[in-house]
């Protein structure tokens, strides 16, 4: 009994949070779904019958202005469908897009898990999302690029808690 309203505190503290952060998240460049998917690495392999390919050793995935950058990448066919899922892992795997503003929004953690038919971004391990200079860390951070919105969560069973730093704006020099 007492979980549940300690889990519904969680949660409208979450939501607080993240109304009061000002790290601005624009939409990321939707078109970069219709792009082309362009992937390099020192090595490949394919599970063609469960429709898996393994990209290997110094990863780098582009499409349009968004890029990946792990030590592994593989790439995931759904059944009866064209849609992927790319799940990165890397020490740290880099997810990097260009918002419609041109700032860039950088996410990184051991594992990435990018399904661009549902518009999210799931990391975990050592996450941190990070955008004009202000950071937010926790294990899983979950960012739907479509929506723009953003969660972060601790590990369960850890002392360790969800961090964000938030950077000042400069004052213009003309205009104090």
């Amino acid at each position: 009994m007492y979980k549940l309203p300690m889990k519904k505190l969680k949660a409208k503290l979450l939501l607080a949070a993240l109304i009061l952060l000002p790290l601005e998240y624009a939409h990321c460049a939707i078109t970069d779904i219709d792009q082309q998917v362009i992937i390099k690495s020192n090595r490949q392999a394919s599970d063609i019958k469960n429709k898996i390919a393994s990209y290997l050793d110094n990863v780098e995935i582009t499409q349009g202005s968004l890029s990946i950058k792990a030590d592994i990448v593989q790439v995931v066919s759904q059944e009866n469908t064209e849609n992927k899922i790319y799940v990165a892992s890397g020490k740290p795997a880099i997810f990097k897009q260009l918002l419609d503003d041109g700032q860039p929004i950088i996410l990184q953690a051991n594992q990435i898990k990018y399904e661009p038919a549902k518009h999210t971004i799931t990391i975990s391990g050592n996450a941190s999302v990070s955008q004009e200079g202000s950071l937010v860390s926790g294990n899983i951070i979950i960012y739907n690029i479509l929506t723009e919105q953003l969660n972060a969560e601790k590990k369960t069973d850890s002392n360790e808690r969800v961090t964000t730093i938030l950077q000042p704006k400069l004052k213009d020099k003309k205009n104090p």
